[in-house]
């Protein structure tokens, strides 16, 4: 086949005939035009992406340096980082469109989705980036995502607008990703599987009755939920093959729960270590971190304040000496936890180069819920890194930026959410 009629192929397609449908093997004209050589080379590790929100904000005076470029001077918030300077990017200017909603805190939930007016009446939420890319690629891992949080919230959104429950139990997720079940628990889920999927055969069956008496709008929405039941189905013949298949052994051991609600590190510590075991092992390439905040004094020297009370400081210096040790004992295990990725091996190179983080807060300023300028800071994943970007106005949407983020997942993505264009970290 000469160049001139390569045809592009989607990851997922079939041969089909005979009632018979085939899965193809992985090809060359599977990989999407934007995709790099070195992602689609045999031996080269897959890209993954993380995204950790901090739903109470940080105080940016001590994140954003005054100076762009790469020679910015480090402020407290990233002098824990000092030694990673080169592996991650500070990124100023970004916000979400139209974030007012039903009270202050409402725009946690859209901060993977870009949903505008979180919230208010007739608010529906959108599909979060980690969601979307898992549509298109999870079929390629055990888990095609997998949702954390300190709390039992999520950062996650389904494509009907509805919030993915997160795992908070690092004991709980470590057991989901490494430890068998035994040979009666793997035949019930089988069987759980199963069941699933003869229901889909009866509502299918029952829907293409109606097709042929439905107007055409009807016929189209129809149509939808056929090719979303087809999805679905597909994604339980996978999961049954994945029950069947032996975990991946991790030498670790079993993560011990924290029982302390106001241990908020502690917690964040423990997640971190399960998503760093959860990339290496290839077990999931999609990972969200939901870092609950907290109406207590949480357990960190130093401090004697309820947390979120701190968080709305309206600029008394006592109150932000206390949140700034807050934060910066946040910043200093996300420090940790970039160290681990930079350290752990992928295929002979840093997990850090194939994993995108990006970590950061809904919250410009907490004290005033404002969204504008959220805090971000963007590590790893092979980018040109060790800078402050201040971001132009024409390119500030922050889902822009998902665009680029899916763009390197292997997904063919022109548009997300109400982004405006592409925000390409190495060309800002």
């Amino acid at each position: 086949m000469n160049t001139a009629t390569k045809c592009h192929l989607d990851r997922r397609a079939f041969l089909r005939g005979t009632g018979t449908m085939l899965a193809l093997p992985f090809l060359e004209a599977m990989v999407p035009a934007f995709a790099t050589r070195a992602q689609a080379a045999v031996g080269q590790p897959p890209p993954r992406f993380l995204a950790m929100c901090a739903t109470l904000g940080f105080h940016t005076p001590f994140l954003f340096p005054q100076e762009t470029g790469a020679d910015y001077a480090l402020t407290p918030y990233l002098e824990p980082l000092k030694d990673l300077k080169g592996d991650f990017s500070v990124l100023s200017g970004l916000q979400h469109m139209e974030q007012n909603g039903a009270n202050g805190h409402t725009s946690e939930m859209t901060w993977l989705t870009s949903a505008k007016h979180p919230g208010l009446a007739g608010f529906k939420n959108t599909i979060s980036i980690d969601q979307f890319i898992a549509e298109r690629i999870g079929s390629q891992t055990r888990f095609p995502s997998l949702i954390l949080g300190t709390g039992s919230e999520s950062l996650s959104w389904s494509a009907s607008g509805v919030p993915l429950p997160a795992e908070s139990s690092p004991s709980k997720a470590f057991q989901q990703l490494f430890v068998d079940g035994t040979p009666a628990q793997v035949a019930a889920q089988v069987r759980d599987l199963k069941r699933g999927r003869s229901i889909l055969d009866t509502v299918m069956g029952q829907a293409k009755k109606l097709h042929n008496d439905l107007g055409k709008r009807d016929q189209e929405k129809l149509d939808e939920y056929f090719s979303a039941v087809r999805d679905l189905e597909g994604r339980l013949v996978q999961n049954e093959a994945w029950v069947q298949r032996p975990k991946p052994k991790v030498d670790a051991k079993p993560p011990t729960d924290i029982q302390s609600r106001t241990d908020a590190i502690g917690k964040m510590k423990l997640m971190q270590d399960l998503i760093v075991l959860a990339l290496q092992t290839d077990s999931t390439r999609t990972v969200t971190l939901r870092l609950s905040g907290m109406n207590a004094v949480p357990e960190i020297a130093g401090v004697k304040n309820d947390w979120h009370n701190l968080s709305h400081h309206g600029q008394d210096p006592a109150k932000i000496e206390e949140l700034e040790i807050i934060e910066k004992a946040e910043f200093t295990a996300f420090a940790s936890f970039l160290a681990k990725l930079k350290q752990t091996q992928d295929n002979g190179r840093p997990l850090l180069d194939s994993t995108a983080v990006i970590f950061g807060s809904n919250l410009g300023n907490a004290s005033s819920h404002s969204t504008a300028n959220i805090p971000m800071v963007f590590a790893g994943g092979g980018y040109k890194h060790g800078r402050h970007i201040a971001i132009d106005k024409e390119k500030h949407v922050f889902s822009n930026l998902f665009v680029s983020l899916a763009q390197r997942m292997g997904v063919e993505a022109g548009q997300f959410g109400f982004s405006t264009g592409v925000l390409d970290i190495n060309q800002a």
